[in-house]
């Protein structure tokens, strides 16, 4: 019965959101509230560390470092640490967060109205409460809202469009495998359009092609091809 292959079936579609629209939802989040300072947190630092929700909520204060190197340790699969940076906004955010002004190191970064570190399901709602009215790419027909882990296929996309190498993205998002982080090159049309219009050829057949800088500047190879 194992030797049976599995039915091969198409992965599951990698909902992400634009880049303007989270400029959207930034620009839209509350900001009177006794709670609106730690939703922009939460928020900010789902997309700049593309975290997974669970590593979110075991944040401690003494995982963000919010002086000289600004970044945050994040606890993932397989009980493996790693390192990602924090933009200097999310850090200003984070520094006014009241657990970090205690200054106890130990104590949960991100907490419930009651003191409670939030949990996984605590951030779902609350992702879905502030991105109610938005839809991600490519749209859900079923309903619009994201979830916490759409924020992770977001800034992984918007990496991969600024020409960040994968090797970079995978260590930044903590993938064991860069297959897991090859599937972003696919879902984004812009990338694809962007090789495209690098290989279109010339319009005019007069036109020179761009020269390549590849083969041709190996004098070996040169010397060979001449030979022949």
């Amino acid at each position: 019965m194992e030797a049976i292959p599995t039915k091969r079936t198409p992965p599951p579609e990698t909902h992400y959101l634009e880049r303007d629209e989270i400029d959207k939802l930034f620009k839209t989040l509350p900001k009177q509230g006794s709670l609106a300072l730690r939703d922009r947190a939460l928020l900010m630092l789902l997309y700049n560390s593309g975290a997974r929700v669970q590593e979110i909520a075991d944040l401690r204060v003494g995982d963000v470092e919010l002086e000289g190197p600004l970044r945050v340790r994040l606890h993932g699969k397989g009980d493996k640490w790693r390192s990602c940076p924090l933009w200097p906004e999310t850090a200003q955010v984070l520094r006014q967060l009241e657990t970090v002004r205690c200054g106890d190191k130990t104590a949960p970064l991100l907490t419930s109205r009651q003191r409670r570190p939030l949990t996984r399901f605590g951030i779902y709602k609350l992702v879905k409460r502030h991105t109610g009215l938005l839809c991600p790419t490519p749209p859900d027909t079923k309903r619009c809202g994201v979830s916490p882990h759409v924020f992770r296929h977001s800034i992984a996309v918007r990496l991969l469009e600024e020409g960040i190498d994968e090797n970079v993205i995978r260590g930044w998002l903590g993938h064991v495998n860069l297959d897991t982080t090859h599937r972003y090159a696919e879902i984004t049309l812009r990338t694809k359009q962007a090789a495209l219009a690098a290989c279109m050829p010339p319009v005019d057949p007069s036109e020179v092609s761009r020269p390549s800088a590849g083969w041709q500047k190996d004098e070996e190879l040169m010397k060979w091809l001449n030979s022949l």
